[in-house]
């Protein structure tokens, strides 16, 4: 993947940066860290200018979240209401916990889509339920890239800094990846056996 990632930057420049970036939150394996900390290496390599490349860094990331967002707020909260009471034994999920999150979402709507941003298991999936509880559109386009760009400078400035030491992170992205998969999965498992749904 390094290889391919590397090749579609070199050859498409800022627009490679922001088609990989946009391809992140949609393909999550595809990982921001490789992307911009990559990008961060050539502007080191005076090959990229480091302005251009958050801007792409950024408008990539908040266009890749756009689907999410929109799939969230199609379905909405009455849709969701079957879909919960039908299968939310599989996703350890009940109307009490919905209901929460909606008013959540509603409190500190922005700080979540923010903060979750510097979240790597969770970062694309927030924008479902930004959705689904139908934060403003404009509120969540605004704080998605707000957390955006400072995950991205810090990606960048990693690879500007450590220059082609930076590749080698590739070689623990993949096991601490499974490893963070692995424990997620236990700890659903776990969770699954549990879990009781509450009254509404």
């Amino acid at each position: 993947m390094t290889d391919w990632v590397i090749h579609l930057i070199d050859g498409g420049g800022y627009w490679g940066i922001a088609l990989l970036m946009v391809l992140e939150n949609v393909f999550p394996p595809i990982p921001s860290e490789l992307i911009m900390g990559i990008g961060g290496i050539r502007v080191g390599q005076g090959r990229m200018e480091m302005i251009p490349l958050l801007i792409a860094g950024t408008v990539g990331t908040t266009i890749g979240n756009i689907p999410w967002y929109l799939l969230g707020y199609t379905l909405g909260m009455e849709r969701l209401r079957p879909f919960v009471k039908r299968f939310g034994r599989f996703m350890t999920l009940d109307w009490h916990t919905i209901t929460h999150l909606n008013r959540l979402f509603a409190s500190h709507g922005e700080k979540i889509v923010f903060v979750i941003r510097f979240m790597p298991a969770f970062r694309t999936i927030v924008s479902l339920p930004a959705g689904i509880f139908r934060m403003h559109p404009m509120r969540f386009l605004i704080w998605t890239a707000a957390g955006s760009t400072i995950w991205n400078i810090i990606l960048a400035s990693a690879g500007y800094f450590m220059g082609a030491h930076f590749k080698r992170i590739d070689d623990y992205l993949g096991p601490l990846a499974t490893a963070t998969l692995a424990f997620g999965l236990l700890w659903f498992v776990w969770r699954l056996i549990r879990w009781k749904p509450k009254e509404e």
